[in-house]
């Protein structure tokens, strides 16, 4: 536990003080810090190897083309799968927007496209836009007035249904919820689903497996694993990867071109058009690095130990209502205060220099769900310690009074 503690000196970011207090980082859900040997490589990019990558003979271009394809290949032994199953996109938004253009002539006429409601946008819009190109209909797997899923339910909703496509989040990002992909993947595998798992919360806390999960297509985003902004990653099963048509068009991820003719590379490179995001790229490259040399048991038993000692010291605050699930979780905790607006939660909290994040946090449909306008989010990252929580504890205690007056 002590390593790990220490790690926090490595995040240049969590030592500064806001509004004359010390930064306590609450809001990793949004986006992760970033340690010191991320930002290095990226401006070691900049400052000695900056050049193309996939176009130049000359020395600085072949040594970025050469680092840059490590980090694919790095992501791929990360998720245990090929290099050639990994694409490089602008974030998990764009990869789910990918396949779901995609899977355009997968569907035909009231054919099923099945979600949860606990999903991001990202992970409801495009699906939304694909039932509308196809003619095809969403339909939504419930949560409980908590905001669980109940597993058999959902295992016994996809039967029914037998969906041509199912979309879930591994863990939730407003709730936290840990989903059991695996058995929603298997079940909707039974009937020929096409299978896509948004991982953008969970891989940093859970590591996962995609040759265990079994799923047609992953995704994620840098950003929130301690890499650069900018950069995601979707993995999908090559040979169903590559059946996609092209997204986007551009250089790179041609074979030939004339003005009566193009063809287009195999996937990975033929949804990869233009210059790549290089330099985030490379970042992320350090960020996995990092992650590799913390032993993983050990972290995911100190966010856990984190976890539920915030959720202990916010069940002792009457008036504090939580959301989700409190056993099954990655580290965020989403709450109310009796009927007060999440928004003035979180200005005030700032002025005691805690970063939370307050709304809807792009799930509408979900809040909807829950008959709430919002919630105020703590999302733990293992950079965090329990004086974060204390001091977090504190300035709620000093927020409630002052709106009690």
């Amino acid at each position: 536990m002590s390593d790990i503690a220490q790690l926090r000196n490595d995040f240049p970011a969590l030592d500064q003080h806001i509004e004359g207090n010390p930064l306590v980082y609450l809001d990793s859900g949004a986006t992760s810090q970033k340690p010191q040997t991320v930002i290095d490589e990226i401006n070691r990019f900049y400052a000695k190897n900056n050049a193309n990558v996939h176009r130049g003979l000359h020395t600085l271009s072949e040594q970025a083309t050469l680092n840059y394809e490590k980090v694919r290949e790095k992501i791929a032994n990360f998720l245990s799968v090929n290099a050639t199953e990994i694409v490089w996109t602008s974030g998990a938004t764009e990869s789910i927007n990918l396949v779901a253009a995609g899977l355009t002539q997968h569907l035909l006429q009231d054919d099923i496209i099945l979600i949860t409601a606990l999903e991001h946008h990202a992970n409801i819009v495009p699906w939304q836009q694909l039932a509308q190109r196809t003619n095809a209909k969403l339909e939504v797997i419930p949560v409980n007035a908590q905001g669980v899923i109940d597993t058999a339910q959902a295992i016994n909703k996809i039967a029914q249904l037998q969906p041509k496509v199912f979309a879930c989040s591994h863990a939730s990002n407003t709730l936290g919820n840990i989903q059991e992909v695996e058995k929603l993947i298997a079940k909707a595998k039974e009937f020929g689903a096409v299978t896509l798992i948004d991982g953008a919360q969970a891989f940093l806390h859970l590591r996962p497996n995609l040759k265990a999960l079994d799923c047609d297509f992953y995704v994620l985003s840098a950003h929130k694993a301690l890499g650069p902004t900018g950069l995601g990653v979707l993995y999908g099963k090559y040979d169903l990867l590559n059946s996609l048509p092209v997204y986007q068009t551009g250089g790179e991820m041609i074979k030939q071109v004339s003005f009566e003719e193009t063809t287009f590379r195999d996937a990975p490179a033929k949804f990869e058009p233009g210059t790549p995001n290089i330099s985030a790229v490379l970042g992320f490259g350090a960020a996995l690095d990092y992650l590799s040399t913390i032993d993983f048991a050990t972290m995911h038993h100190y966010e856990q130990s984190l976890f539920k000692y915030l959720v202990k010291q916010l069940s002792q605050i009457e008036g504090i209502k939580l959301y989700g699930d409190l056993e099954n979780n990655i580290g965020t905790v989403s709450f109310t205060y009796k009927s007060e607006h999440h928004y003035d939660f979180a200005m005030l909290l700032n002025s005691y220099g805690i970063a939370v994040r307050s709304g809807h946090h792009c799930t509408q449909p979900l809040m909807q769900t829950l008959n709430l306008n919002g919630t105020i989010r703590v999302s733990l990252a293992f950079y965090n310690n329990k004086t974060d929580i204390d001091r977090f504890i504190d300035a709620l205690h000093n927020c409630i009074a002052l709106i009690e007056g």
